[in-house]
């Protein structure tokens, strides 16, 4: 479903991700593992068609910049951009009208729900907190219910709750047949719900690990340690 094929993308001098490849299929949860500064992010946004960059990305029969790639694709940035002006109900509606969504309005209580929002949906986007504007990224990013998901760092500033909400979304979107692509530099973040893990360190993929391949995910932070250098 998502197929990533000799992509590299430099800053100037800068090589930030070095002719890398990786495939996502349907119903499969992979995560990219790496530190701050591996590139991880940077790819994510060559995938969601936000960076010039060489090589090639296809997401089910489409190259990702064409516009039957990006009706199926869904991206959570790192960092939630909210529109200042806009209430937390108003971002999921211009979602669904930007994708021509129908009968949406269930899908997007049960999200406010789960992710104690239904309180906010008056709220505007700079009066959230961080967290709160993490969740609504989230919901937006989900709502058209995409066959490819990007997640940047999906965690970072949510609460308990959340992240066990968060982790259940994972796994029905898998569930769903999605192809689901998760980075994080923290390991216990993705313990449970992952098919695949792509260990990358300087712009690379140096290492990938299949569930089945292993016995227990101490053996994750092992090869991790081995593969980037970096200190336990």
């Amino acid at each position: 479903m998502l197929n990533v094929q000799g992509v590299t993308k430099k800053y100037g001098k800068v090589l930030a991700v070095d002719d890398m490849s990786l495939r996502v299929d349907e119903g499969q949860i992979a995560v990219l593992l790496g530190p701050n500064g591996a590139g991880k992010s940077t790819i994510l946004r060559c995938i969601a068609g936000l960076l010039q960059y060489d090589g090639v990305i296809m997401i089910g029969n489409s190259m990702n910049k064409d516009i039957n790639a990006k009706r199926i694709i869904g991206y959570v940035p790192e960092t939630a951009a909210l529109y200042d002006s806009l209430s937390v109900e108003e971002h999921i509606h211009f979602i669904a009208k930007a994708y021509r969504l129908k009968d949406y309005q269930q899908y997007a209580d049960e999200l406010f729900d789960r992710f104690d929002l239904s309180d906010k949906r008056e709220k505007l986007g700079r009066e959230l907190s961080k967290g709160m504007q993490q969740k609504v990224s989230i919901c937006c990013g989900v709502i058209t219910m995409p066959k490819v998901i990007l997640f940047d760092e999906p965690m970072i500033g949510l609460d308990p709750k959340a992240i066990k909400e968060l982790k259940k979304l994972f796994t029905e979107l898998k569930s769903q047949g999605c192809a689901v692509l998760i980075s994080t530099h923290i390991i216990d973040t993705i313990k449970e719900v992952w098919d695949k893990i792509l260990i990358m360190n300087k712009g690379t993929i140096v290492s990938s690990i299949l569930r089945e391949e292993i016995v227990n995910e101490n053996e994750i932070e092992e090869r991790y340690f081995a593969v980037t250098g970096a200190s336990q």
